[in-house]
């Protein structure tokens, strides 16, 4: 159900209200490519593909066995081996009334033949077979366009190909497919405080992990990523980059710089030079997260904190990245109820994504279990889990062995 975008008293928007305002305010890709089949992994499909064949092309057997006619079947009649068929064996020989070809699985069905009988369900005796009794008329054939007929719809523009798409692709004899172009992604650091890899970190500095999370999410979906390095917390500097970055790039993504510190520049600069749409959601961790436009590319204004970075970017950014990317059904987020293993804490007001093990306990039974502190600077918390406990916003305590809801990692791609 839609949800309107009006915040909160503290300006905050629900999470279903962010993730509505923003499915609103998308401008997908429309640039489409030819690609080949090996490189289609996560691409997202620009034209219907129409099957170009039938597949399969032939009627073949589903099974090492024995071609006959069901006509000829009574357990007390031996029929005569009189031919073996292997796969891609080409044109099979015409089966006689009264006569068995031996079939391997995948071989042509051969003229005459009407049934396959699995090799366990025989007796071979001087080259005759005797079947079992039960056989059924047509069983274990894949008749041709089984799969796919000619001309039918294989696969729907908006989809984005995995494993079993690709696989469908390559039945089809297609070695290159139609995509949109990937989508391409310029990201960053902000702070002082942050250090590159390879630099001696200053007092009070530590170094930077939220720009290799990043990376690492964005490659994983398979998007173009730019890298923008860190960027220190001096307005000028922000500017430079984040307009270079708008002439590179279809989306950028910030972490840091998005609260209301005074180094924090990232909402008034957004002000600015392009648009800012609402900044503030009301989840834990993540709160302050900026969602507007520089110039042609939307923009994404994470926390600092590397915990608040991958919540946010897995509950709002994904899927806002998927549609930009041209696909049309991204499917939500899977979650479900797990029995909770301990006594659970929060404070009222904010939807809270706890990070969490499920795991089976010694009965078999599904139970979920915190990973201990959960500040949002303990990226460590991250790791260990495999899931995101959600906590509701009024919810202030889930007593041990009562039903909470999860949402498994695997089910976010992160």
């Amino acid at each position: 159900m839609t949800q309107n975008a009006t915040p909160r008293q503290d300006q905050s928007l629900t999470l279903p209200q962010a993730l509505d305002h923003i499915r609103q305010h998308l401008t997908p890709v429309q640039e489409v490519v030819q690609a080949p089949l090996q490189q289609g992994l996560h691409r997202i499909l620009a034209r219907d593909l129409i099957s170009p064949r039938a597949v399969p092309g032939w009627d073949n057997s589903a099974m090492d066995g024995y071609a006959v006619r069901h006509a000829d079947l009574t357990p007390a009649t031996p029929l005569p081996v009189v031919h073996t068929l292997l796969a891609g064996a080409g044109h099979p020989p015409h089966l006689q009334p009264g006569q068995a070809i031996r079939v391997m699985t995948g071989a042509l069905i051969p003229p005459g033949a009407d049934t396959v009988v699995m090799q366990e369900q025989v007796t071979l005796h001087q080259g005759s077979i005797l079947v079992q009794s039960g056989q059924k008329p047509g069983q274990h054939i894949r008749r041709a366009g089984e799969d796919l007929p000619f001309g039918a719809p294989a696969l729907q523009q908006g989809q984005r190909l995995g494993a079993a798409e690709l696989g469908l692709i390559g039945s089809l004899g297609l070695a290159e497919i139609p995509v949109f172009r990937p989508l391409r992604v310029a990201f960053c650091s902000t702070g002082n405080e942050l250090a590159s890899l390879g630099q001696t970190p200053a007092p009070g500095q530590c170094f930077d992990s939220n720009r290799h999370t990043l990376q690492a999410l964005i490659t994983g979906m398979g998007f173009e990523c730019l890298d923008l390095g860190v960027i220190p917390d001096q307005p000028e500097q922000i500017r430079a980059a984040f307009s270079a970055a708008a002439q590179m790039a279809d989306v950028i993504v910030s972490t840091g710089g998005v609260s209301v510190g005074e180094a924090d520049f990232i909402k008034p600069i957004l002000q600015d030079m392009g648009q800012i749409r609402f900044w503030k959601v009301a989840i834990k961790p993540g709160r302050p997260f900026a969602f507007g436009t520089l110039g042609s590319a939307h923009f994404f204004g994470l926390p600092g904190n590397p915990v608040a970075v991958m919540v946010t970017f897995l509950l709002l950014v994904r899927p806002a990245l998927l549609r930009l990317a041209g696909m049309t059904a991204v499917p939500e987020a899977l979650q479900f109820p797990v029995r909770c293993a301990q006594d659970l804490k929060k404070a009222p007001g904010r939807l809270e994504f706890q990070r969490g093990i499920f795991q089976r306990d010694p009965e078999g039974q599904w139970r979920v279990y915190s990973t201990g502190n959960q500040s949002s600077g303990v990226l460590s918390s991250m790791s260990q889990a495999n899931c995101f406990i959600v906590l509701p916003e009024s919810c202030t305590q889930i007593a041990a062995g009562s039903m909470v809801d999860i949402l498994p990692f695997s089910g976010l791609s992160c």
